[in-house]
């Protein structure tokens, strides 16, 4: 019996692993590549959100619109210049309105609308501050 035949089918064998291993660490090479491109980016994106969440602290606040009446800005206005919670009832007497039910009901209306905008909270029952 003749050993040549076994060494040929062990040649071929080597030499489809040999070729299997280079396409391999190819392959690894590629992927590793492709693997510290997206590590990159992704050290790229956490460096961008601490950046935005950095700089967010200092752009203004955008106040909500406001509804379309002419009480809401001094209303506004009348919380500014107090510090403790205010009721509706205060706020009719430093707009000058008249202090009628009508009026009193009105402008806790306007101020419930108000706190749902999230411009005011009411502190307590009836009492409304300007929201920190």
């Amino acid at each position: 019996m003749s050993i040549q035949p076994l060494l040929d089918a062990l040649d071929i064998q080597e030499d489809a692993a040999r070729a299997l291993t280079d396409d391999l660490r190819t392959q690894i090479g590629e992927l590793q590549t492709r693997l510290r491109e997206a590590e990159t980016h992704l050290e790229h994106l956490a460096i961008t959100r601490k950046t935005v969440t950095g700089l967010a602290d200092r752009l203004p606040a955008v106040p909500p619109d406001l509804p379309e009446h002419p009480d809401y800005p001094r209303i506004l206005g009348v919380f500014n210049d107090v510090t403790g919670p205010l009721r509706a009832r205060d706020v009719c007497e430093a707009l000058d309105h008249e202090l009628l039910p009508k009026n009193i009901e009105g402008t806790r209306a306007k101020l419930k609308g108000l706190v749902k905008l999230g411009i005011l909270t009411e502190a307590d029952a009836g009492g409304f501050t300007r929201k920190q």
